[in-house]
């Protein structure tokens, strides 16, 4: 009985996406992980100014702080070319947020509402040992409700030139079909585990 129980947990999750909240998106590579947060609740907004920081972690858990840490944050519009220039590159500065202190963070405004990338590239400084990295986020950035009067930054026109293709999202039959594989795959494997 339980077993079903789990299953019915399993499927109800699956397709209407109960699962708890997480505002930080995390990314790694081998040895060094970061966690991205935005606020306000990471939710930017196109003419406001953004705080950006990130929790930035050796394996293991510990701390890196900027001060060991030779980081970069380019900001790209989506979609975007390879080789294109930033739209953005804001200054990364140490600042301490939630229990993190000293970490690589920086103010930013996104020029207008749509999907970036931000990519932090790092390497360490001397003393520090950790391999080079960059970790790349998607950040979806909301219609603005103020102008604000902060330092200027400087925007960069890269998507002149460039045609956007029109793309449609996954069609619900494909959804579907992928979630009724992915329960008889858990029903095969429910059943196996049974049997032993």
């Amino acid at each position: 009985m339980s077993n079903y129980l789990l299953l019915l947990f399993i499927f109800v999750n699956f397709f209407f996406g109960i699962h708890p909240a997480s505002a930080h998106k995390v990314k790694t590579t081998a040895d060094v992980g970061a966690t991205l947060h935005i606020e306000p609740n990471d939710t930017p907004r196109a003419g406001e100014v953004t705080r950006a920081w990130f929790a930035l972690t050796r394996k293991g858990g510990k701390v890196i702080p900027l001060a060991q840490c030779d980081c970069q944050l380019l900001i790209y519009a989506e979609p975007h070319a390879s080789g294109e220039p930033p739209l953005l590159e804001p200054t990364l500065k140490s600042i301490s947020a939630e229990r993190y202190k000293g970490i690589p963070g920086a103010d930013i405004t996104f020029p207008r509402p749509g999907s970036y990338q931000l990519l932090l590239q790092g390497k360490p400084t001397a003393g520090s040992k950790f391999k080079p990295f960059e970790l790349k986020y998607r950040v979806t950035v909301a219609v603005g409700t103020a102008q604000t009067k902060s330092a200027p930054q400087a925007v960069k026109n890269v998507n002149q030139n460039v045609t956007q293709e029109q793309t449609q999202g996954v069609p619900i039959w494909a959804i579907a079909a992928l979630g009724f594989f992915g329960m008889g795959m858990l029903l095969f494997v429910v059943q196996r585990v049974n049997k032993d």
